[in-house]
């Protein structure tokens, strides 16, 4: 694992559940992530109103785009995450939760969307993580 040090000044208000900032060492390898939906790999998507599903799959498909990239979810240092509303944050982090390192949790910016490309998906993530250079 790469060197990243998150950072939570007391200058700042405390957050839920996310780092105020992140740092990686250099010679780190960055990986993007391209917005991940809760649609499976055979095109199937999860069900239509159900925030945790949804999130679910979202984030299990952040975690296979990562993967695919030689990374994992303690790489991550920054997360998006849009919503289509905010009804179900406390869901979303919850969920969240099972994926990130909460002991030194990633950055994170949520941003609420009139809509994702499709009027059934309730949310969409993606990440940025930093991988040690081999």
């Amino acid at each position: 694992m790469t060197s990243i040090e998150f950072f939570t000044p007391a200058t700042l208000p405390p957050p839920n559940g996310y780092s105020h900032a992140a740092s990686i060492a250099s010679g780190s390898r960055l990986v993007w992530t391209s917005g991940q939906v809760p649609i499976a790999a055979d095109g199937t998507a999860a069900p239509a109103g159900d925030w945790a599903a949804q999130t679910r799959l979202a984030m299990r498909n952040v975690e296979a785009a990562l993967a695919a990239a030689g990374a994992t979810w303690d790489d991550v240092f920054k997360l998006t995450i849009y919503v289509v509303d905010t009804s179900a944050l406390d869901t979303v982090r919850a969920v969240r939760d099972e994926f990130v390192n909460t002991e030194r949790p990633p950055t994170s910016s949520l941003v609420q969307v009139a809509g994702l490309f499709r009027a059934d998906l309730l949310i969409e993530v993606e990440a940025v993580a930093a991988v040690a250079a081999e």
